[in-house]
């Protein structure tokens, strides 16, 4: 029968071999945890568990301790060589990868332009301004280009020159009305 160091007996060392270095308490707690991480990967049974671990704290070298475990992996146990590797997380929920498009859309720039204008020319472009805004809205949907808001920007200031020529007229032709 083969010398098994956890049941209690002690290898026969030769005269000429040198003493092995003395174990720490946490030499000792390593080679619990690799005793524990067997036992739970179901490499070692209750009782030999047990054994093994009382024989681990009363361990005073090193080479003791190594007897313990060395029929035991150390660390991770390589996988298999072709295994995918998988992101941690599902591809549900990972952010997409969306390319950022290069290009502004003119129309936008145009419709942009058009609105700045709008009390420089009393109003003239307000509604080159909507127009364009709405068509670079429509173009930015569908194509994924640069641009929306200047588009908006746009859209507003032509409707807010609109809006202000409208209520300009408005009161005018009231107080036509009320003049006469």
């Amino acid at each position: 029968m083969a010398f098994q160091p956890w049941q209690g007996g002690q290898p026969a060392q030769p005269s000429n071999q040198v003493p092995a270095m003395r174990a720490s308490h946490a030499d000792r707690e390593r080679t619990v945890d690799v005793l524990k991480a067997g036992f739970a990967e179901g490499r070692l049974q209750q009782p030999e568990y047990e054994q093994r671990i009382a024989r681990a704290y009363k361990a005073q070298t090193h080479a003791e301790l190594q007897m313990l475990v060395a029929d035991l992996p150390q660390g991770p146990v390589p996988q298999a060589q072709f295994v995918p590797q998988r992101p941690m997380v599902p591809a549900t929920f990972m952010p997409m990868q969306m390319p950022m498009p290069v290009t502004t859309n003119s129309s936008a720039t145009g419709a942009l332009v058009c609105g700045i204008m709008t009390p420089v020319t009393w109003g003239l472009t307000a509604i080159p301004a909507v127009i364009l805004g709405h068509k670079a809205r429509a173009e930015i949907r569908r194509s994924g280009e640069r641009g929306d808001g200047q588009a908006l920007t746009g859209l507003i200031l032509g409707w807010l020159a609109i809006g202000g020529w409208a209520l300009f007229l408005l009161i005018l032709i009231l107080s036509a009305a009320v003049n006469l």
